[in-house]
């Protein structure tokens, strides 16, 4: 559910009437981006280190297990049918659009310092720092490589030191793009 969300926060409204991922947010006055652009496949720079996430999932009942296979059960004693299912109650919503970067451009150490750039930005009313860092690089299989050279190289493809290795944990979902 929440990857979903994730992934459709290009084009999904949230609790300012922007989308999830936009270049307008209306921040202190001012218009801020928290999407970097671009069609390719998307990834995502969070920061998940505070209590209110940028994806909440609710949970209202844990999963609970429910066999329908006892001989006194309809199923079983007419239809000779055993059902098994999963009774769970929950739902994803988006928290603050402040604390995610999405971005469809090619992941570079340079499109990856701009996000980080962009979120560590954020000040509040009086012009102080938010202290928002991005914690969590979120890509789906496909950007897995992308990925890993940004954060796990030692070199760039250059030949100079990457700067960002280990900056964030690297996340792969493979519900996503």
């Amino acid at each position: 559910m929440t990857f979903g969300l994730l992934a459709a926060g290009f084009s999904t409204k949230c609790y300012d009437g922007q989308y999830f991922f936009d270049t307008d947010h209306l921040w202190n006055g001012k218009s801020v981006s928290n999407f970097g652009g671009g069609t390719g496949t998307p990834w995502y720079l969070m920061d998940l280190s505070r209590p209110l996430k940028p994806l909440i999932l609710q949970v209202r009942k844990e999963p609970q297990f429910v066999a329908k296979d006892q001989l006194t059960d309809d199923n079983v004693f007419m239809r000779k049918k055993y059902v098994y299912g999963v009774d769970d109650r929950k739902n994803a919503g988006y928290g603050l659009w402040q604390l995610a970067y999405g971005s469809r451009q090619p992941l570079t150490a340079e499109t990856y310092e701009a996000a980080r750039v962009a979120l560590g930005s954020l000040t509040n009313e009086n012009g102080e720092p938010l202290g928002i860092t991005g914690t969590h690089l979120v890509v789906g299989v496909s950007g897995e490589g992308a990925a890993r050279r940004v954060l796990k190289a030692e070199r760039l493809a250059d030949d100079t030191s990457n700067i960002w290795l280990n900056s964030a944990e690297l996340t792969v979902v493979k519900w996503l793009a």
